[in-house]
């Protein structure tokens, strides 16, 4: 099938590499010039593991191509997936001029029918708004279709090549038929496309992230509570996890949530709900817990080494916002080391792959360097911020040697509390501290 995917971005980039690797002729197309002609070279401008190999296979078997002109790859195309970037408003709301100039471009270039999927990230009557535009500029037939993607950064290629679920929204016999053969060759072991209306899988995104965020601050919430009551926050989430009713996912206790989904997609969903009379109050809660919690790591600093932290030098092992991307989105390292920054320290960072987004929003206010263990050269203490598998299992020996004192701020809950105490480290961890007071 001839596929156009109009913007090469995260999602569209991996949506079109992956399409492609299953026989599919794909061109990728992006007004960004600098862009098209890195990914013709086979550069990647984003990380994430797996996707380099299937843009180099692809691209040296002829399935996988990449232009600016995005007129010519919607005129040869069969299905014109819309994957470009809604970025949030000042008032919370997914701006839409991106979509709407895509939008645009396929009216001024539909001359037969095709299938129009929105795959971009957008707020309920986004189909029905572009149905509106493509339908302004032309007389063809077409099909606007509704298809969220549910990709996690750093599994994004084993997300869309084995998909939990497939949603797609659309009421068009004839979308509903082309879309069920373009994704068959990712069915094979059983079939999971669930199809609704637009709406629905519009709201169904949303609602996918909003309830994966209120599980994050959830346990956040509980491991706060643990701390004031001697309670461990990881033996809870073990006991509450083993409840079919929950499950074990997202529940892990840390620095909060970050990225370029979970923040941006539960602010849409609540403006949204503004819009419409309605306030949505436990979502609220959710981003007030997850703002908290950055800044929990910062207190348990001032609370170690006081509220002038002048002279003092923090190594800070994780940039991104989470492993496997260099992704920095609204990344907890943002908060707490520009925390740290204002109340005078030093930091010493490094991360696999986010130093350069990580310059792009320090600059030279920190130092970056490569190996974890110069990091701490005479650090006064380590802060663990992303839990890269290189973090897991440390040399504690040669940790404690380098660092001034001894001194460990677990953000991600990586190291036992027992091991860590048996060891001669001062070590604090997220709901895993014994209660200060009585109860």
């Amino acid at each position: 099938m001839k596929i156009c995917v109009v913007g090469s971005g995260y999602v569209g980039l991996v949506a079109g590499a992956c399409f492609a690797d299953v026989g599919n002729t794909v061109v990728c197309a992006d007004i960004d010039a600098r862009k098209i002609e890195m990914l013709k070279r086979n550069e990647l401008p984003i990380y994430e593991p797996g996707l380099d190999e299937i843009v180099i296979r692809n691209q040296a078997d002829g399935r996988l191509s990449f232009t600016t002109d995005v007129a010519a790859a919607i005129r040869q195309s069969k299905v014109v997936f819309i994957a470009v970037g809604t970025p949030m408003t000042d008032e919370g709301a997914a701006d839409l001029k991106y979509v709407e100039a895509v939008a645009e471009t396929i009216g001024d270039n539909l001359t037969s029918f095709k299938v129009i999927v929105d795959k971009s990230t957008v707020p309920v009557g986004t189909a029905d708004l572009v149905t509106r535009i493509i339908a302004s500029r032309t007389t063809a037939e077409f099909a606007v279709v509704s298809n969220p993607e549910f990709l996690k950064e750093g599994v994004a290629v084993s997300d869309f090549l084995r998909p939990d679920r497939v949603v797609i929204g659309t009421d068009d016999a004839r979308a509903k038929e082309i879309m069920a053969q373009l994704y068959a060759p990712f069915q094979r072991a059983s079939n999971r496309i669930i199809f609704m209306d637009a709406r629905s899988a519009e709201m169904t995104k949303y609602a996918a992230n909003a309830m994966l965020a209120t599980r994050i601050s959830f346990m956040n919430e509980i491991a706060r509570l643990c701390e004031e009551t001697g309670a461990d926050a990881e033996m809870v989430r073990h006991g509450i996890g083993s409840d079919a009713r929950i499950g074990n996912k997202f529940l892990y206790p840390g620095v909060g949530f970050g990225g370029s989904c979970f923040p941006k997609d539960v602010r849409a969903i609540m403006h949204t709900a503004r819009r419409k009379g309605q306030r949505m109050r436990i979502l609220e809660a959710v981003m007030e817990v997850n703002e908290d919690q950055k800044l929990r790591i910062v207190d348990r600093v001032v609370e170690q080494f006081g509220e002038d932290l002048t002279g003092r030098t923090f190594g800070v092992w994780g940039l991104a916002f989470k492993p496997e991307t260099d992704d920095m989105r609204e990344a907890p390292s943002i908060t707490i080391i520009n925390n740290l920054l204002a109340r005078g320290a030093k930091v010493r960072a490094t991360d696999r792959a986010a130093f350069e987004t990580a310059h792009a929003c320090f600059g030279d206010t920190i130092d970056y360097v490569k190996d974890e263990y110069d990091v701490l050269d005479g650090a006064d203490a380590l802060i663990v911020v992303t839990e890269w598998k290189e973090f897991r299992n440390p040399d504690f020996d040669r940790i404690k040697e380098l660092l001034k004192q001894p001194v460990i701020f677990d953000g991600r809950n990586l190291y036992d509390p027992a091991f860590m105490r048996a060891q001669g480290f001062t070590h604090f961890s997220i709901g895993r501290v014994a209660p200060t007071k009585p109860l």
